[in-house]
């Protein structure tokens, strides 16, 4: 087990010493894509009663102060998250979700050319290609007017509130038997698709007079990025307990706003890991180049949604903030929304 594998796991299982250099992610199983062994592994989440029993008093907004701090170990803010979902989480508000302004700027998206060799061979252990990189091509400036982005992603109880207001009828995928799985009120909600969730913000719009969206590409990789280019959106390093990705070893989906290490430049959270988040984008070229005809776009067609952030079940390569991915029709593919909203009139 190297040094690097044993800081970056959160509960001691270890993923990070897969293999899938040459193969074909889309024909592994789950858990050789996640490189995990085809048995049974022991998870020191399992053994965190302790953590439940010390804090189950707490008063909700005492779990939502160890949640934010970073001072907290991951076992707490998990047991706090997990303790909110059932008493009502007072981060979460179905009619007023926290928005973060995002400045206007004159920036630099995408990636530079002469860098796809270099970032293919650091992420070629995971199985990354070439040409997924190269659909990060060319870099180009983009001047964005200021707008709002949800802190958290969309949750379980904020997708449900709509369904049961509005009658829309797509059940997530990640809900056992289409069941709203109260437990988890707090978590994400994923496993649905991008027309489900450019809904929710049709209806969220709707019932508040604002004006909500699925984020622009360049709106979402902006504020990841800020105006530095950051690889990931807390710097350009890939480091522990800053987001719920594979690497953690938690394989499951976390309560949002668990990582506050991971914040992003602006204030935002879980934009690396935890789920996938839809753009309001369908894939297009950069540049003058054609279009990269991976496996999204042999399997779902041209016009697929893109998707941004990595989830629990990726690893760090679709963290990082360039990256553009999509829904490929496989479990493995965690798929969740925040929520823009236009700010100047």
């Amino acid at each position: 087990m190297s040094e690097r594998a044993e800081k970056l796991t959160l509960t001691g299982l270890i993923t990070e010493n897969a293999d899938l250099s040459g193969k074909k992610i889309n024909e592994l199983t789950f858990r050789e894509a996640m490189g995990l062994p085809p048995y049974a592994v022991n998870n020191q989440l399992d053994n965190i009663g302790e953590d439940y029993r010390l804090l189950a008093p707490l008063e909700s907004e005492a779990l939502v102060a160890i949640i934010s701090d970073k001072n907290s170990a991951f076992t707490e803010r998990y047991a706090a998250g997990n303790l909110l979902a059932l008493k009502g989480d007072p981060r979460i508000k179905v009619y007023e979700p926290e928005m973060i302004t995002v400045p206007a700027a004159k920036v630099v998206l995408g990636l530079p050319e002469q860098r796809v060799k270099e970032v293919t061979q650091a992420f070629s252990q995971y199985g990354v290609i070439e040409e997924w990189i190269r659909k990060e091509c060319p870099a180009y400036q983009a001047t964005l007017p200021a707008f709002a982005l949800g802190k958290y992603c969309v949750t379980n109880w904020e997708y449900y509130c709509f369904l049961t207001d509005s009658g829309y009828e797509e059940l997530p995928d990640s809900w056992p038997f289409g069941v709203y799985p109260r437990q988890r009120a707090n978590y994400p909600v994923y496993s649905l698709s991008c027309e489900a969730a450019t809904a929710y913000a049709a209806w969220l719009s709707a019932k508040t007079g604002r004006a909500f969206h699925l984020p622009t590409e360049a709106q979402w990789e902006y504020a990841a990025t800020g105006t530095d280019g950051r690889d990931y959106p807390w710097g350009d390093t890939f480091l522990p307990d800053r987001c719920n990705s594979v690497e953690s070893g938690i394989i499951d989906a976390t309560p949002v706003g668990l990582f506050p290490h991971g914040a992003g430049p602006f204030g935002h959270l879980d934009m690396a890991g935890n789920v996938e988040e839809y753009t309001a984008d369908v894939y297009r070229p950069y540049g003058p180049d054609s279009a990269i005809r991976d496996d999204l776009w042999l399997t779902q067609g041209s016009d697929y949604c893109i998707s941004r952030g990595g989830s629990f079940t990726r690893f760090r390569d679709l963290c990082r903030t360039r990256r553009r991915h999509g829904r490929y029709d496989s479990e493995l593919y965690i798929m969740g929304f925040r929520l823009a909203e236009n700010i100047e009139r």
